[in-house]
């Protein structure tokens, strides 16, 4: 690791501590007294740390079908074949992805997409869930 001067180091971990208020006022001394522009991206970087609680997240667009498992054995087929179907994966590779479950099925799938995933697989005995 790097050494740093005792001052840097206390003036990052202050840096580090603003909250979104704080690192806007900043940005706006810095502009006013100094006529320093932050590089884009640069003031995020600052409010990343603590601040990032005072911001709401976004609502969620891309999920992930995995697949838990099978409600019964006898539907075990079944579940393959519509894996096979999804993934337009072999065999082999359909039926070691059911009993090595829990595994991913599908990645970065809009809401809806997902959804319709998770009712086929389901429908054929599947226990899914989405993430």
């Amino acid at each position: 690791m790097a050494e740093f001067a005792t001052d840097i180091t206390e003036l990052g971990d202050k840096i580090a501590t603003l909250t979104l208020t704080k690192a806007v006022q900043l940005k706006d001394y810095l502009k006013e007294k100094h006529g320093i522009e932050p590089a884009a991206g640069g003031m995020m970087m600052a409010a990343a740390g603590p601040a990032a609680a005072e911001v709401k997240p976004e609502a969620k667009t891309e999920f992930t079908v995995q697949l838990d498992g099978v409600t019964d054995a006898t539907k075990k087929i079944a579940v393959i074949k519509v894996v096979r179907e999804l993934t337009q994966l072999g065999l082999k590779e359909a039926k070691d992805l059911v009993e090595g479950a829990p595994k991913s099925v599908k990645e970065n799938l809009p809401e809806a997409e997902a959804k319709a995933v998770q009712k086929k697989l389901e429908d054929a005995g599947a226990k899914v869930s989405l993430k």
